[in-house]
């Protein structure tokens, strides 16, 4: 991160992780078809808006924008990586 140049990242640190923030939008099961569409249409829309994507830069943050099917995608990859992180450190219980 080009704000903080001499605070090293967890690899230089001799650790094998990622750490990231991400937000997501999500609508009760059985949200109408119609108003999911909407909602995915606006919010691809704002991303898009110069002040949006400006703001963002100032805080380097990166936009990545995914619709629904590609958001599912990447919700349960990374839903199984931090499941399988937390095991390899012995903090989780699955139910059965």
């Amino acid at each position: 991160m080009t704000a903080l140049p001499d605070v090293p990242t967890f690899k230089e640190l001799g650790y094998d992780i990622e750490f990231y923030i991400w937000a997501g939008m999500f609508a009760p099961t059985g949200t109408p078809v119609p108003i999911l569409k909407k909602l995915r249409d606006t919010v691809r829309q704002a991303v898009q808006e110069p002040e949006f994507k400006s703001a963002m830069a100032k805080l380097e943050i990166p936009i990545a924008y995914l619709d629904a099917p590609e958001f599912q995608k990447f919700w349960d990859k990374d839903a199984k990586m931090l499941a399988d992180a937390i095991k390899r450190v012995g903090k989780i219980e699955e139910k059965k």
